[in-house]
C-alpha cells in the first residue's frame, strides 16, 4: 500500500502527473493511476488503497469539484484527519471542506523549490508522521472490521416538519448502537448526514463512504404510536439483506431500537460478544417522555441561535425532573447555560450541571466538553483543555469538544492548534458557522491572509443559508458582519450590523461581535464606543478573553482601550460583579 493516495479527475491527468512525479522524488510512494478496468474490482482496489493511505492529496480543479468520486474521497479523508488538499485555477471548493487549508499550486510550475510545493511537502510530512504515530500501537495486529454500514438519515414521514428532530434522533441512536458492535465499522454521523435530502443511488453512496451495506428507513410518529421501517441493502448487488416494518406504542421505542440493531447483526450473521449484547440494552434513559423532550432540546441547541438557550435550559430542566439520572440531558443543559453565561443573561456557567453529568456518566464526551466550556468561561484555558482532551479521547470527532478546545487554544494564542480543532468542528456539522468563523479569526491573527479569506468566505456562505431560512438569527448576522469586514466588504458588513442590532438590540453578544467587525474595518472610534458599553459588565473570564482577543489587536495600544481594561480590572478587584457574554 502507498504512503499517499492522490484523488483527482481523469480530465486533469496531464496536470497531475508532474505533481505525482515531484512527490515521488521526495521518497514517498504514491497511488494515483491504476491500470485496471473500472468495475467492482476497480472500486474495491480504490477503497483498499484509500483506507490504507496515511495521507490523501485531493487535487481540486474546476473538473474535480464536479466529481462525486473526488468529493466522496475528500470527505472520507477529512473524517480520518488525513486530507491534504491542493488547488488549481482558483477552483471553487465544496462547502464541507472549505475550512481546511488548501495549497494553491497555480504558480508552482513543476518547480520543487517554490514556496507552494514546499508548503505541500511540509503538510504531507506532518500528516505522515502523525499517522505513523497513531498506527504504531496497532501494528502488531490488524483487527479492522470487514462489514461497514452507512446509516442514512431516516425520513420523517409524520407530515409535520417539526417532527424532524425525532427522526434524526432515532437515526443517531441507531448509529450509536451499531457502533457498539466490534465486528462492524460504522460510517460517521457527519458523513452519513451529509446525504440528507440528496438524491443518489445507494451503490454510489456506498462507494463514496466505502460501506459494504447501507441502512435506509423512515419514521412516522402520530400521538402515542410510532411506525419505523428499515431495510439493509448490500452495496455489491443492491439486494435487500434485511427489512422490517414496526408499528409500536411509543413507550416501546427503546426496545424497538434494540430490536433493530440486533436484527441487523443477525442478518449479517455476526456474533455479539456478551458485553456488546449488554451494551445494546443500555440507554441514557428508559423514560419515553424524557427521551422525546431531550431530542427536542438537542435540536434547539444545534441551531446555535442564542435565543434558543433559554428554551434548551427550560426543556432540559423538565427532562431531569422526569429522569434525574439522564446524563446527556444534564450535559446539554450545561452547554446552554454556558452560552447564556457568556451572554450575560445569568450567573450559572454550567459547571454544576456538567459535574452532575460527569458523576452520572464519566464516559460521556459531551459531559467533559461541557466542563471544559465552563472552565474556559472563567479564563482557565489550560484546565478547559484538559477536559476537552478527555472528551476527544472518548469521541475524537465531537463537534462541541473540538469547538471548545479551539476556543481554549485561541484564548492562549496557540493559533495553529486552535485552527486544527475549529476545522474539525466546522467539518463535523455542515451548518456550523461559529467554529468556521474562528478559523478565519485565528488565521488572521497569525498573518495567513489567504487562509483567513477562504475560511471567511465559507462562513459567509453558511450564514447566508441560515438567515435565508431564519432572518432573525442575530448571532449569525453578527458573526457574518465580522466575516464581511474581514473580506473588506464594508457596506454589506455595515448593513448586516444594522440588521443584527435591530433584530436583537439588547444582546451583549451582538455588541461584542459588532465591535469586532468595526475593529476589522478600522473604525476605531466606533469600536471603542461599543466596548465602552460592554466594559462595565465584564466578569473575570470575559476580561481575560478580551485581553487575548486578536480582533482588538489594532486598538490594543490605544490609551482609551487601555483605560477601559484598567477600569474593568479595578472594578473586579474591588468585588463588583459583572456579566459575561461570548465572542
Amino acid at each position: 500500500m502507498a504512503d499517499i493516495f492522490v484523488s483527482y479527475s481523469r480530465a486533469d491527468k496531464a496536470r497531475v502527473a508532474p505533481l505525482v512525479a515531484a512527490l515521488e522524488a521526495q521518497g514517498w510512494s504514491i497511488w494515483w493511476d491504476p491500470e485496471i478496468t473500472p468495475g467492482d474490482a476497480f472500486d474495491k482496489l480504490i477503497a483498499e488503497e484509500l483506507e490504507a493511505a496515511r495521507a490523501v492529496v485531493v487535487v481540486w480543479t474546476p473538473s474535480s469539484v464536479e466529481s462525486r468520486w473526488v468529493k466522496g474521497e475528500a470527505r472520507d479523508a477529512a473524517d480520518r484527519g488525513v486530507l491534504v488538499p491542493v488547488r488549481f485555477d482558483n477552483a471553487r471548493l465544496p462547502i464541507d471542506v472549505r475550512a481546511i487549508h488548501t495549497t494553491d499550486l497555480d504558480s508552482w510550475g513543476g518547480n520543487t523549490e517554490t514556496a507552494p510545493f514546499k508548503a505541500l511537502c511540509a503538510a504531507l510530512e506532518a500528516k505522515l508522521k502523525l499517522s505513523a504515530a497513531k498506527a504504531a500501537p496497532r501494528a502488531a495486529k490488524d483487527t479492522r472490521p470487514t462489514v461497514a454500514i452507512c446509516v442514512l438519515p431516516f425520513a420523517n414521514m409524520s407530515g409535520d416538519p417539526e417532527q424532524e428532530y425525532f427522526s434524526d434522533g432515532i437515526t443517531e441512536d441507531i448509529i450509536t448502537d451499531l457502533g457498539k458492535v466490534s465486528a462492524l465499522s460504522i460510517v460517521s454521523r457527519n458523513t452519513a448526514f451529509s446525504f440528507k435530502g440528496v438524491k443518489a443511488d445507494l451503490a454510489q453512496i456506498a462507494r463514496q463512504t466505502k460501506a459494504s451495506h447501507v441502512l435506509v428507513g423512515s419514521v412516522r410518529k402520530a400521538g402515542a404510536r410510532v411506525r419505523i421501517t428499515a431495510q439493509l441493502v448490500a452495496a455489491a448487488n443492491d439486494a435487500q439483506v434485511w427489512g422490517e416494518r414496526y408499528d409500536r406504542d411509543l413507550n416501546d421505542i427503546f426496545a424497538l431500537q434494540d430490536e433493530i440493531s440486533k436484527a441487523i447483526v443477525a442478518a449479517l450473521r455476526l456474533t455479539l460478544l456478551p458485553e456488546e449484547r449488554q451494551a445494546l440494552g443500555q440507554r441514557s434513559t428508559t423514560n419515553t417522555d424524557a427521551y422525546k423532550l431531550y431530542l427536542m432540546a438537542r435540536q434547539f441547541w444545534l441551531l446555535d441561535n442564542e435565543r434558543n438557550n433559554q428554551i434548551v435550559v427550560r426543556i432540559c430542566n423538565r427532562v431531569v425532573q422526569i429522569d434525574p439520572n439522564y446524563a446527556q440531558a444534564w450535559a446539554t443543559m450545561a452547554l446552554a447555560q454556558w452560552n447564556m453565561f457568556w451572554l450575560g443573561e445569568k450567573g450559572d456557567d454550567g459547571e454544576q450541571a456538567a459535574a452532575t453529568s460527569l458523576r452520572l456518566d464519566p464516559h460521556l464526551a459531551d459531559a467533559h466538553a461541557a466542563m471544559g466550556a465552563a472552565l474556559r468561561s472563567k479564563g482557565r484555558f489550560e484546565e478547559g483543555l484538559q477536559a476537552c482532551r478527555e472528551a476527544l479521547r472518548l469521541e475524537p470527532n465531537s463537534y462541541v469538544a473540538n469547538r471548545v478546545a479551539g476556543l481554549c487554544f485561541l484564548g492562549a494564542k496557540r493559533y495553529d492548534e486552535a485552527i486544527s480543532h475549529f476545522e474539525r468542528a466546522a467539518a463535523a456539522r455542515e451548518n456550523d458557522f461559529t467554529a468556521a468563523s474562528f478559523v478565519s479569526q485565528a488565521c488572521k491573527a497569525k498573518g495567513d491572509a489567504a487562509r483567513m479569506r477562504s475560511a471567511a468566505l465559507m462562513t459567509v456562505e453558511r450564514i447566508e443559508k441560515i438567515i435565508a431560512a431564519d432572518p432573525g438569527h442575530s448571532r449569525a448576522l453578527a458573526i457574518g458582519a465580522c466575516m464581511l469586514a474581514d473580506l473588506n466588504e464594508r457596506e454589506r458588513a455595515k448593513e448586516w450590523a444594522i440588521r443584527a442590532r435591530l433584530v436583537d438590540p439588547e444582546n451583549l453578544n451582538i455588541q461584542y461581535n459588532l465591535a469586532c467587525a468595526m475593529s476589522a474595518l478600522k473604525e476605531s472610534d466606533l469600536t471603542l464606543e461599543m466596548l465602552a458599553d460592554i466594559a462595565p459588565k465584564l466578569s473575570p473570564g470575559m476580561l481575560s478573553w478580551m485581553e487575548a482577543d486578536s480582533d482588538f489587536d489594532p486598538i490594543r495600544e490605544d490609551p482609551r482601550f487601555k483605560k477601559l481594561m484598567q477600569q474593568a480590572t479595578e472594578r473586579l478587584a474591588s468585588g463588583s460583579k459583572g456579566e459575561e457574554r461570548a465572542p
